[in-house]
């Protein structure tokens, strides 16, 4: 890897492809493509949550969660590989029941907000279901093993249960849906 990097800036994509690490190019608008850029946009997002202050262990969890990203995003930049395990889907199912152990039941949807730190916890989410939904539709076209869906599938159900983690460690109320106000206001 101490070469790999050292040139930056290639040119190589200049005319509207990209490569692959088995070394073909595809288009950039390839639905390979476009599950990888969303898996480095939630990756981006976690960056950005673990900027913030977070309680014990959820900044330890979410390096690893990134680090799991870039397995994923290794699976989807070259055709065929796999580098996620079980392993990593059972450790975001038992930190969900951790974590939501602790937390009241649901009773009304919440919307995305709270504190920042919950906030951005529903932003990773939402680009979450957004990369899920890129690997389903790459998997459409190309063989795709079931792991990097259901991966990201349980990741979301994680963030929207970090999100109301983080709200309880803050002392914030999860910001609850009022469904039909204006009517009631009437």
């Amino acid at each position: 890897m101490t070469d790999r990097l050292s040139s930056i800036i290639t040119r190589s994509g200049d005319e509207g492809s990209t490569g692959l690490g088995d070394g073909s190019r595809v288009s950039k608008n390839a639905e390979r493509i476009h599950a990888l850029g969303d898996v480095d946009e939630l990756n981006t997002v976690l960056g950005l949550l673990r900027c913030e202050s977070l309680p014990e262990g959820v900044d330890a969890f979410l390096a690893e969660v990134q680090h799991d990203l870039f397995d994923l995003g290794s699976e989807l930049a070259v055709p065929g590989y796999q580098a996620l395990l079980p392993a990593q889907l059972q450790m975001l199912e038992q930190q969900a029941a951790a974590w939501n152990d602790s937390l009241s039941p649901l009773k009304e949807f919440i919307l995305p907000g709270g504190c920042r730190a919950a906030a951005i916890a529903h932003q990773g989410r939402a680009v979450c279901r957004r990369a899920e939904r890129s690997v389903v539709a790459l998997g459409e076209f190309d063989a795709m093993p079931p792991l990097p869906r259901q991966y990201l599938n349980r990741l979301s159900d994680v963030l929207f249960i970090l999100s109301r983690h983080l709200n309880a460690a803050a002392g914030v109320q999860d910001v609850l849906w009022q469904p039909r106000r204006l009517a009631a206001n009437a």
